[in-house]
């Protein structure tokens, strides 16, 4: 197996099975829709659409990509800290900060790890 296609089963492994691990921590009756609302924050790659080129294998996406820059990773990491029982808003909102953080960290080992 060559390492660019590890390196790509790793990425997209994380991508699907970090969602799938974390939603087991949240409570059983939100479990399958916090995997989905997780799963779902991989569209936050949409913004690589404002790149020229789209992709670049050899390209940092944090720091780079409006959606993956250092400020909007501190909203979502705000996100997961918010006290929502307390506040009294909806739990998914939870899930979606936990799934772009993860979505970022993917992002992050692909380009550290990997070059």
């Amino acid at each position: 197996m060559s390492l660019a296609l590890l390196r790509t089963l790793v990425h997209y492994g994380l991508h699907i099975a970090a969602p799938l691990l974390v939603a087991l921590f949240f409570k059983k009756e939100h479990r399958r829709k916090a995997c989905l609302v997780m799963l779902s924050t991989m569209l936050v790659d949409m913004d690589h659409l404002l790149a020229d080129p789209i992709f670049d294998p050899n390209r940092m996406s944090i720091g780079f990509h409006p959606l993956h820059s250092y400020y909007a990773i501190a909203v979502y990491v705000v996100m997961i800290l918010l006290p929502y029982e307390r506040l009294r808003w909806p739990w998914w909102l939870r899930a979606i900060g936990i799934g772009l953080c993860l979505h970022m960290l993917t992002d992050w080992q692909d380009y550290t790890l990997w070059l």
